[in-house]
């Protein structure tokens, strides 16, 4: 056993994971991926996602007593999201605006009142960078329901521009993605991007969790202040590493709780 497996922390982290695009939720792995999570963010229509997906994970979340969020994207259900569209903020606003609506309603119709959103894809990352991208993301949260917790990479300019409209927020981190020297995650298309081996992403699950910090490629570490950490239900072997980094953090002390008791 490694020393930060031997690391007693009482610090508390959300597990969250991108669920409800359809193909991963016929085949039962949503499922069997949201026993070992704390809050789910459930594609609603932008990227992937429809009525009957919607209802279904949510239905799963009320079953397991998983915390629901939305997960709005660019309208580009082609691209599955991940490329960056050239819009004007207000047609963004509705969009995203639509979106979460669009859950949140279907929420209502099983008593589930959704706790948060993160947005996702080449949005999450345009966000980031884009002070109004992420106003108008954060103003289609203030118009369907403030007490929406919002959801973005940790240390992200994103976080603090919510927080001016009155929102909370929470910082995130990922157990599954490859780290850039700039703090960016590797580009999808890049070898090593996505870390597959269950073992290797609780691994960095925990340096996140316990130490604050994440390794980078040239072996130095980055600090990384973050409150929820993200596997994606679409990188293969999601459930065994959603299994495995929740065992770990709970054997090294690192209490797992929702994340809407961690926002601020």
């Amino acid at each position: 056993m490694s020393a930060i497996d031997q690391f007693v922390n009482k610090d508390a982290i959300d597990l969250n994971a991108d669920v409800g695009e359809s193909e991963s939720l016929a085949s039962g792995a949503d499922f069997e991926l949201m026993r070992h999570i704390t809050s789910a963010s459930i594609a609603c229509g932008g990227h992937a996602g429809n009525a009957q997906t919607m209802k279904r994970t949510l239905e799963f979340a009320k079953e397991l007593r998983v915390a629901g969020g939305a997960h709005p994207s660019y309208a580009d259900r082609t691209n599955f999201g991940r490329v960056e569209l050239a819009i004007e903020a207000g047609e963004l606003e509705t969009s995203v605006r639509g979106q979460i609506t669009a859950l949140a309603r279907i929420g209502d119709e099983l008593g589930v009142r959704l706790r948060h959103v993160k947005p996702h894809g080449a949005l999450y990352h345009a966000a980031n960078r884009d002070r109004e991208v992420a106003l108008a993301i954060g103003r289609a949260v203030m118009a369907v329901d403030s007490e929406l917790l919002m959801v973005g990479q940790a240390g992200s300019p994103c976080l603090a521009t919510w927080r001016s409209l009155g929102l909370r927020c929470v910082g995130e981190a990922f157990a599954d993605r490859a780290y850039e020297q700039d703090g960016t995650l590797r580009q999808r298309k890049l070898p090593g991007a996505l870390l597959e081996d269950p073992e290797k992403a609780a691994r960095q699950a925990l340096e996140i969790a316990v130490h604050q910090s994440v390794s980078l490629p040239d072996g130095s570490k980055m600090p990384v202040s973050a409150k929820t950490l993200c596997i994606h239900s679409d990188t293969p072997g999601a459930v065994a590493i959603a299994r495995m980094v929740s065992e770990r953090l709970k054997a090294a002390g690192v209490q797992i709780r929702v994340m809407s008791r961690l926002g601020r």
